[in-house]
This record gives C-alpha cells, sequence and structure tokens, in this order.
C-alpha cells in the first residue's frame, strides 16, 4: 500500500471519527507530507512497508540539519508515532519502526503571561476608539482575559451561545466538546451594551464577533488587534490571544483557584495539560521569598 494512501485514511480518521480540530489535522498533514516528501524524494521510497527507522532517523539528522527545533522534530515525531498507531490498529502494518526511535530532548517551556498589572492598566487605562470598532476591540480583550477560551473558540462564538442574563458563555471547544465558563457581571455588562449597539447600527451576524457588514472575524485580524493593544502594557516577547488564556490561567491560580476547576474553565483533556501552570505559581513564590525572605 503506498504511504500517501495511509496518510490519506490517517487524516481522515482523526478529522472525522476522533473529530480532532482544524489547525490539529493541519499539523498531522504538513508534519506526515514533510516525511513523505523526504522518503520519496531521498530514498525514492513510496511504499508504507519499504523503509525502516534507519530512514526515519535519517529524517531527523536531515531536521536538525535544516536548524528544525528540537521541539519540532519531537512534534514530527509525535505526528508519525500517531499515524503509525492508527495503521497498527487497523492491522495495515505489524511492526512499528518508530519503536527504536528516541525524540530528541525539549526543554519544558513555561507558559508566557501578562502581570496583573499590565491587564489593569489595558482593561481599565488604554483607551479604545469611540466607535463600533473600539467597542468590540475592547470587549473581545475582555472575553479572552474574562474566559480564558481559545482564539478558534472566540470567533466562532455565536451570539446564542452567550447568557448575559445567567452570566455565562457555552463554548464548542477541540473535538466538539462543550463546556460552559461563568464570567463576571462586568462582562455580561459589556456583552450588553455591545449587543445593543449593533442593533441600534443595524449590525447582524450569528457570530458575536463580526466586522461592520456582519461578517465573521478573519483568525489574523483577530491576533493582530491582541498583538497592538498588549504592546502597549508588555514588553513580554509574545504578545497573542494565547497569551491571554495563559494570563487567565496563571493568574487564577495565583489567586488560589482549584486545579481541576481550572482544568475544566478551560477545557484541557488532561490534567497534565493544566499542571504546567503551576510552575509559574511556583517561580512567584520563588521571587516573593528572594524578595522578602530576611535570610534568602
Amino acid at each position: 500500500m503506498l504511504l500517501q494512501q495511509c496518510i490519506e485514511k490517517f487524516l481522515e480518521y482523526v478529522k472525522y471519527e476522533k473529530k480532532q480540530s482544524t489547525h490539529t489535522v493541519i499539523a498531522y498533514q504538513t508534519d506526515l507530507q514533510q516525511f513523505h516528501t523526504y522518503l520519496s524524494l531521498t530514498y525514492r521510497v513510496t511504499e508504507l512497508n519499504a523503509f525502516n527507522h534507519l530512514q526515519i532517523r535519517s529524517w531527523m539528522a536531515h531536521l536538525m540539519s535544516e536548524n528544525v527545533s528540537a521541539r519540532s522534530i519531537a512534534r514530527k515525531l509525535s505526528s508519525l508515532k500517531s499515524l503509525y498507531k492508527f495503521l497498527m490498529k487497523e492491522e495495515l502494518v505489524v511492526q512499528n519502526p518508530l519503536a527504536k526511535i528516541v525524540a530528541p530532548k525539549t526543554s519544558k517551556k513555561l507558559p508566557v503571561y501578562v502581570e496583573e498589572k499590565g491587564m489593569n492598566l489595558l482593561l481599565n487605562e488604554v483607551v479604545f476608539p469611540d466607535n463600533f470598532e473600539g467597542l468590540r476591540d475592547s470587549l473581545i480583550l475582555n472575553m479572552f482575559y474574562g474566559t480564558g477560551m481559545r482564539q478558534a473558540e472566540l470567533v466562532g462564538l455565536r451570539t446564542n451561545q452567550v447568557d448575559a442574563f445567567r452570566r455565562q458563555v457555552k463554548v464548542l471547544g477541540k473535538r466538539n466538546n462543550e463546556r460552559i465558563i461563568p464570567i463576571t457581571s462586568e462582562l455580561a455588562h459589556k456583552i450588553e451594551t455591545y449587543l445593543a449597539f449593533c442593533k441600534q447600527e443595524d449590525i447582524v451576524s450569528e457570530v458575536l464577533f463580526c466586522n461592520e457588514a456582519g461578517k465573521p472575524l478573519y483568525a489574523r485580524k483577530v491576533y493582530s488587534m491582541v498583538h497592538k493593544y498588549l504592546s502597549a502594557v508588555t514588553t513580554i516577547q509574545k504578545r497573542s490571544p494565547h497569551v491571554l488564556r495563559h494570563t487567565y490561567a496563571t493568574h487564577m491560580l495565583n489567586n488560589g483557584a482549584d486545579l481541576n476547576a481550572i482544568k475544566e474553565l478551560l477545557g484541557h483533556a488532561n490534567l497534565s495539560a493544566t499542571q504546567v501552570y503551576t510552575h509559574n505559581s511556583i517561580e512567584r513564590l520563588k521571587e516573593v521569598y528572594k524578595k522578602r525572605h530576611p535570610r534568602a
């Protein structure tokens, strides 16, 4: 069987049966196509059972020579492992060449976040344009920080998923899992004000965040807007919507929130994904100790 056919079957599986997000499917497709291209160009190999662990190691060496980071190589190997797990389940292969492959060691990166002082400055002091765009962008920033939702979740958020009266938002996350996120009365009021303005200006849209023509916002537009406003209040290198998600989780944990509760609010499948935020809290405690303990 051709490797390309196997890749296509696997992508259909993760998209329609596993119901993985579009972002995840594209990541799998990119990694696996890169591997397929390398095999076909370097070894003239296209058949599934015509290569072994030596060709995979050769691919890894090639990626390293191209200055691909150890983290990226580990992710590409993870994609390949997922493919072989699927192929063995479907009984299309009997041996897994990745059993002899060890992923390169990667250093664990701590989530980047904005300090509470910076967020207070952004939401309380920064002046937004006195028009629809300014009202919308201010609400988007408040929504990211007030719910911790992902960028894709915010872009796809429909008006009927927001209940300002009950002060909650229903979010459709990864693998089409729904979760309810509570919001503050202040955020609920901002939503009501925004919706009233849209009605007044005859801006009609099924999604909550749109342009003045009622069309959904592109993810790139949201990213650029967040980057612009974060640049006004912080010097951290990363200034993306995902940084606001990290900020939400870190501030919640620093203020005593239960880790399992944060897991549910973020929509994480496993607690291990949430535990990374505890490292930030530990680093914060170390800083407090260094500054305040007389013998530190």
